[in-house]
């Protein structure tokens, strides 16, 4: 079934996830469920289910580099989580392992401020 499908699969955080994870609640006060779990079974990373938002962290494995440009591309399975999450009323963010990685910890800040406000 559909369902099963999503939530067959245990969830294995990154050491991003945490780092987003820890930057949201200690720098910005911005409390979530790590690992949520919706009723339809969609994972999400990290989630305020209240107001159904929720900050999906994305590394490597969820972009495909586009040839021969080699832009990085979101790949099928999470553009299609996106939409189905949109259709059930919640609202993303992403953080993508780019954004994050060679930033400092006051420009990693301004985007999670950015993403938390959008």
């Amino acid at each position: 079934s559909f369902k099963a499908a999503y939530a067959g699969e245990e969830p294995r955080p990154s050491k991003l996830q945490h780092a987003v994870s820890a930057m949201l609640e200690q720098d910005l006060g911005w409390k979530h469920i790590f690992e949520y779990r919706t009723t339809e079974g969609i994972s999400l990373d990290l989630a305020e289910p209240e107001s159904k938002r929720a900050i999906e962290v994305d590394g490597p494995a969820h972009y495909l580099k586009e040839v021969p440009s080699g832009d990085y591309v979101v790949d099928g399975p999470t553009r299609f989580k996106g939409r189905l999450l949109r259709r059930l009323g919640w609202t993303v963010a992403h953080v993508a392992f780019s954004e994050w990685n060679g930033k400092s910890a006051s420009e990693r800040r301004e985007l999670l401020k950015a993403k938390v406000a959008a």
